[in-house]
């Protein structure tokens, strides 16, 4: 039986899903900057807690669920075509858009990244972060590189954070670039599973990617791996017309199921990074964790994966959410989140820095015990109005910056990697466009 077609708006509220993503991750990283207190749950060991350090509230300075989304749309939106193909009996060319889709990610992926790596590595050895070396933030300071000594080493620094980004995620000059070399390993491992499984029988299949699903969560691969397989799950299941049928038939429960999950992501995605035994919500939620999680396993990656997974499923079962995120605002921030992901941390690093810590003056802190000068402290921060106002003037400038990467910085490396394609690819090999853009 064919699938039911799937309506625009089934489609686009993911990207309003990854425009909230990208939203959070830069909002976390503000947050490790001049907030570092939000990570842990309370202010101190079962010690009073403030607004943004409670369930729920939490998630809008926290970033590792964003990861997971990213990862679940991965899954759900690179296979979504192919199984619709599959389903109707056009499994030769769900392959051929396979191959082609495989070949052209590494290219997407890829050509950005040194793109942005090769700005921040200029932007670097002109002295952009010098203050960034100075300032009262540790992650600030942790992940701003320093010139190199000769333009020799500067050009061996650069090739040498352009291959480390692929083998260890060891960009000196963009560190958050660490998670591309997973996001690039699940989009392979989205289509190694479509590949395999193409000609199966749409129930097997789904039995499978559960198999899938389970085998990375016991395995422990909690960063990627089942994240992606629950998000192929989702789109297997958004286009089988038994369950479209029954969810439609059962509005009651279709609503409840949804509701609770989406409460239930949220809750998952509160779960903290640091200190989780400081307050009595999280020693629990640590305690379940030892009962359902592989043994050593990395509980905030674990909690905030299984966030994103729930609050998916209840958003794709839910009209009104989908209503909302497919608003043409939260859609076009989808749209941004690529470039917005690639460059905002050098950013924060130079322009947020230069105005929140740049006219501050490093403190004198006096004479050692041998009554040598003591080198000065760090540039504090700037005072609370500044900060108010330069906040939200820096998203506005980040979002700005981002349209413009979009405008004229994807297209041409979209005109590289088609470049290539047309090169290595054989002719009979027909090009496929993809239903958006990931």
């Amino acid at each position: 039986m064919a699938p039911t077609p799937t309506p625009k708006r089934d489609i686009v509220w993911l990207d309003g899903l990854r425009g909230i993503a990208s939203v959070l991750v830069v909002t976390a990283h503000i947050c490790r900057s001049l907030a570092p207190h939000l990570i842990a749950p309370s202010m101190s060991d079962r010690g009073p807690a403030t607004l943004f350090q409670l369930p729920f509230f939490r998630c809008f300075v926290m970033g590792r669920a964003s990861v997971a989304v990213f990862a679940l749309v991965t899954g759900y939106i690179n296979s979504l075509s192919p199984l619709k193909k599959s389903r109707a009996g056009n499994a030769d060319a769900a392959l051929t858009g396979i191959a082609r889709s495989a070949f052209r990610r590494f290219g997407r992926f890829m050509i950005p990244a040194i793109v942005a790596t090769l700005i921040s590595w200029l932007a670097c050895q002109f002295g952009a972060y010098k203050i960034a070396h100075t300032a009262d933030s540790q992650w600030i300071r942790d992940s701003s590189p320093r010139d190199s000594a000769s333009f020799a080493g500067a050009v061996y620094d650069l090739f040498r954070s352009l291959v480390k980004t692929w083998v260890d995620g060891g960009n000196d000059y963009d560190k958050i670039q660490w998670t591309l070399t997973y996001l690039l390993k699940g989009s392979m491992m989205t289509y190694l599973s479509l590949l395999a499984l193409i000609y199966v029988k749409p129930r097997w299949r789904m039995l499978i990617l559960v198999g899938m699903f389970l085998f990375k969560w016991r395995s422990g691969d909690a960063l990627v791996g089942f994240n992606v397989y629950c998000g192929i799950l989702l789109a297997e299941v958004s286009i089988d017309p038994d369950v479209v049928n029954f969810m439609s038939e059962h509005p009651w429960f279709q609503a409840v199921t949804s509701s609770s999950l989406i409460i239930l992501g949220f809750f998952f995605c509160s779960y903290p990074e640091e200190h989780p035994e400081w307050a009595s919500w999280s020693r629990k939620m640590q305690d379940l964790g030892r009962l359902i999680f592989p043994h050593d396993s990395e509980y905030a990656r674990f909690y905030p994966g299984m966030g994103a997974d729930a609050l998916a499923t209840g958003i794709m079962f839910n009209p009104t959410a989908k209503t909302v995120l497919s608003h043409r605002f939260l859609c076009y921030m989808g749209r941004l989140s690529w470039p917005v992901y690639l460059i905002h941390a050098p950013l924060i690093r130079t322009v947020l820095t230069w105005v929140l810590f740049g006219a501050s003056v490093r403190p004198s802190r006096g004479k050692d015990e041998n009554g040598n000068e003591m080198p000065p402290g760090y540039l504090p921060l700037a005072k609370p109005w500044v900060v108010m106002f330069a906040i939200p003037l820096f998203y506005v400038f980040l979002y700005r910056a981002a349209d413009l990467w979009q405008r004229y910085v994807d297209p041409w490396c979209g005109r590289v990697t088609q470049h290539f394609e047309d090169l290595v690819f054989r002719d009979d090999a027909k090009a496929e466009k993809p239903q958006l853009p990931s």
